[in-house]
């Protein structure tokens, strides 16, 4: 899923279950190149770090910002804009059809 800084929708990809995530983000970034030019930084998590950020790098010239908890050290603390990831998800599970914890 990729939301804009207010946590608006802007490009979602649903796949199979043995797809892991990482390499379904480069078929999305394709897509989102196609939708959304204006884009130039893209903040993911722990799961796209490594060669999958280059790879989207160098064939979308995205530049994937992986942000990393280091909650083991330093205890809860918030990481700077996944707040806005967290609420898009908080408002798709108001839905009960969609909420995967039910």
């Amino acid at each position: 899923m990729v939301v804009d800084k207010n946590g608006f929708l802007i490009a979602v990809m649903v796949t199979v279950a043995h797809i892991h995530d990482s390499k379904a983000a480069y078929l999305l970034m394709r897509v989102l190149k196609e939708l959304c030019s204006s884009v130039k930084v893209i903040i993911a998590d722990g799961g796209y770090r490594g060669e999958i950020a280059r790879q989207i790098r160098d064939t979308s010239g995205y530049v994937l910002k992986v942000v990393i908890s280091g909650y083991d050290k330093q205890g809860f603390r918030p990481i700077q804009k996944r707040w806005v990831v967290e609420r898009t998800f908080a408002w798709l599970e108001n839905d009960r059809r969609l909420c995967r914890n039910s």
